[in-house]
């Protein structure tokens, strides 16, 4: 597909919690030329009001029905505002946690990704091993410490954790993927460049799942 050379680029960078995206965004705003906005999950969710949280973070498991019919919405919000910054000119990196593991289907990645339509996207698989996922969780992280669940004496592997590494990375379907359990978050920034500087595939891994029905 042919870009307009004026649209700004997307990058969308998908894992479970804790697997090193907004380390990756952080190092992408902080070494890539022009301004890139970072319009992931936390930022998304810092205006999200608190009676909807955990909102597009809402993990795999069905466990919370009462909020599932907000979430199609709330990517749906996201994702046109995304566009339209690409649209703009201005680049976007977005760290996200995509899956489909609600209470029913919602089929919310095809959709979005479907409204990206002819804009520039790479979308990055972020890998991490559970065990190393799991180390990270017991690590202090400001303003999260009540959202990640951690291993007990009784559950070394917390079922929501497993789930989100189980689900997060379905289809599968990626432009690139790394795992932040072998490269830093330079060195993964680094291998985002390098994918981009010899052009997104074709076709896209967001023009595959856009066809999926």
């Amino acid at each position: 597909m042919t870009y307009d050379s004026s649209s700004g680029q997307i990058i969308i960078l998908n894992g479970a919690p804790r697997s090193g995206k907004s380390s990756i965004a952080n190092a992408i705003q902080e070494h890539f030329d022009g301004p890139w906005m970072n319009l992931g999950v936390d930022t998304y969710n810092e205006m999200t009001p608190e009676r909807y949280l955990p909102g597009i973070g809402l993990r795999p498991g069905g466990e919370r029905p009462d909020l599932e019919e907000m979430v199609p919405f709330f990517y749906v919000a996201l994702y046109e505002s995304i566009a339209i910054h690409a649209g703009l000119g201005l680049n976007v990196v977005a760290d996200l946690g995509h899956h489909d593991s609600y209470s029913q289907p919602l089929g919310i990645l095809a959709d979005c990704a479907r409204r990206l339509e002819g804009l520039p996207v790479l979308f990055v698989g972020v890998r991490c091993p559970i065990e190393v996922i799991l180390k990270r969780r017991d690590i202090p992280s400001p303003g999260r410490h009540t959202l990640y669940v951690r291993a007990t004496e009784d559950e070394a592997v917390p079922n929501p954790v497993q789930l989100w590494q189980e689900q997060v990375h379905i289809p599968g379907i990626y432009d690139l993927e790394v795992d932040t359990s072998v490269l830093t978050p330079f060195e993964c920034a680094e291998a985002i460049r390098q994918r981009l500087d010899l052009g997104i595939p074709e076709p896209s891994a967001f023009e595959r799942i856009a066809a999926m029905r």
